[in-house]
């Protein structure tokens, strides 16, 4: 079926649900390609570790998204996490390249994007009174 593709049918949006992502392996994928010195891959290679880490960042993305939204307004963590967010769709509409140095950005992003998610989830420190 080369070529081809499928349009989900997903009326209730579930794909987009708050669905806990499976961020180990992807973590080990984005150390591993941080690590590499001179990768001896083809650039097929370099795009599908590419396309996965895009895909992946997407979801990261809209988990980051989801998360700065429920914040009260004047909560700090929602603008940064905004700046990520511009930040990530800038980098993602780049087309994929049959590269190390591709894959090792989309690999720093999906780094970065946890990064910020992980600020979002943890709780606020007590104020001091």
């Amino acid at each position: 079926m080369s070529g081809a593709h499928t349009v989900l049918y997903d009326p209730q949006s579930l794909v987009d649900a708050e669905l806990p992502l499976d961020r180990a392996p992807y973590e080990a994928l984005v150390t591993a390609v941080l690590a590499w010195q001179n990768p001896n891959l083809t650039p097929g290679d370099f795009e599908q570790i590419a396309l996965q880490l895009t895909g992946h960042a997407r979801a990261v993305a809209a988990d980051v998204q989801r998360h700065a939204a429920a914040l009260p307004k004047n909560d700090g963590r929602g603008a940064l996490a905004e700046v990520i967010l511009r930040e990530a769709a800038g980098r993602l509409s780049a087309p994929i390249q049959g590269t190390a140095r591709c894959a090792q950005n989309r690999a720093r992003l999906v780094r970065a994007l946890y990064e910020r998610l992980d600020r979002l989830t943890e709780p606020l420190p007590a104020a001091a009174t």
